[in-house]
């Protein structure tokens, strides 16, 4: 029986959908680009330090990098959605560049609530600048991304820029229930919990990125709506994908020590999964995941080794796999109900293929 959607799909198949997602996030990259900079140009010089560095473009020095802002999924979904509704993917750029300064605001902020050390490949901004100019140089960049929306003179701005600030509270709220589930015990958190949260913290900012686009191609509300469910439910599969990496991702191509999410004993969704599968293994994963105490070191690298087989022969690997390719149906769905034409609705299901095969 095959275990991952991945391995059904004719290796063929796979690389050329694999190779039009890699053209779509590059075109929007290439048109993304500007806007963030010129936007981030405009910060205070103690805020723009900080933010270059995040993005990749400078070094901690203030020197130019060659580095890169990521792969740009959260635009290119809203100029594809654009394009997908018929609309012009030019005029929703602002929009696109200003989901992505949302975007990144938040990975500076999680950086420093769940402590990482490393974000693409290098230090995180937090561990260069210090945990307050990491926090108030991501409050700089929602200020941006609302600004862009207030100046843009396109009749969708107003009404993208209130989805944007409801889906900023709902992230806000899926935070700090995460946070709020690391603080307790192995076995007092379920699985639902863990997905509603996942889908507040990841499932809304896509949601709310191919619904903007909706609105920039002047789509109606039924037609919005399911582009939100369509982005939400691949953004749940994106995550339980991103929480499988996060276990047995190669650091050569995540950026990030090898396993970890188990080295903070973070409940992500395999490992809860894990947790409440009544197997044998269940137990010792809840006695390797006991809560950490302030004077306890990293765990050794037998002890990671040993709960990721853990999680592994507890089904947790398995069930996440599946549930992905079943979040993954779910959003075709949806996205049938807004773009029922398959081929206008391409670039939006290469993207959300892309986001659900990647094994790194």
């Amino acid at each position: 029986m095959a275990r991952t959607k991945q391995s059904i799909v004719p290796p063929q198949q796979a690389a050329s959908e694999g190779q039009e997602a890699a053209s779509i996030l590059a075109q929007a990259r290439a048109r993304v680009d500007p806007e963030l900079r010129r936007a981030v140009e405009t910060l205070p010089a103690s805020l723009r330090r900080v933010a270059l560095y995040h993005f990749g473009w400078e070094h901690a020095d203030g020197t130019p990098a060659a580095g890169h802002a990521g792969k740009a999924i959260r635009p290119a979904l809203v100029l594809a959605a654009a394009r997908a509704l018929g609309g012009d993917p030019e005029l929703a750029v602002r929009a696109a560049a200003a989901l992505e300064l949302v975007h990144n605001f938040t990975l500076l902020h999680d950086d420093v609530i769940d402590g990482d050390a490393t974000r693409r490949h290098r230090p995180t901004a937090w561990t260069v600048f210090g945990e307050a100019d990491a926090i108030l140089a991501g409050d700089g960049l929602q200020a941006l991304a609302q600004r862009l929306l207030a100046e843009d003179p396109h009749p969708a701005a107003r009404a993208a820029a209130a989805r944007i600030a409801a889906c900023v509270v709902e992230l806000c709220e899926g935070q700090v229930v995460d946070v709020a589930l690391e603080r307790r015990a192995p076995d007092e958190v379920t699985l639902d919990e863990c997905l509603v949260m996942a889908e507040a913290k990841t499932g809304a900012l896509l949601g709310c990125c191919c619904a903007i686009g909706g609105l920039y191609a002047g789509a109606g509300e039924e037609e919005v709506v399911a582009l939100d469910r369509f982005g939400r439910e691949a953004g749940l599969a994106f995550q339980l994908i991103d929480d499988v990496i996060g276990i047995w991702g190669d650091p050569a191509r995540t950026g990030k020590a090898a396993g970890a999410d188990l080295a903070v004993r973070k409940k992500s969704l395999p490992v809860v999964a894990a947790l409440v599968s009544g197997t044998p293994e269940a137990g010792r994963l809840a006695a390797l995941y006991g809560v950490v105490g302030p004077d306890d070191g990293p765990p050794r690298e037998e002890e990671l080794e040993a709960m990721a087989l853990a999680v592994e022969r507890a089904g947790g690997r398995d069930w996440a796999q599946l549930h992905a390719a079943d979040r993954m149906a779910r959003a075709v769905h949806q996205l049938s109900r807004a773009v029922p034409v398959p081929e206008a609705a391409g670039g939006l299901l290469s993207l959300a293929e892309f986001v659900t095969r990647r094994n790194h």
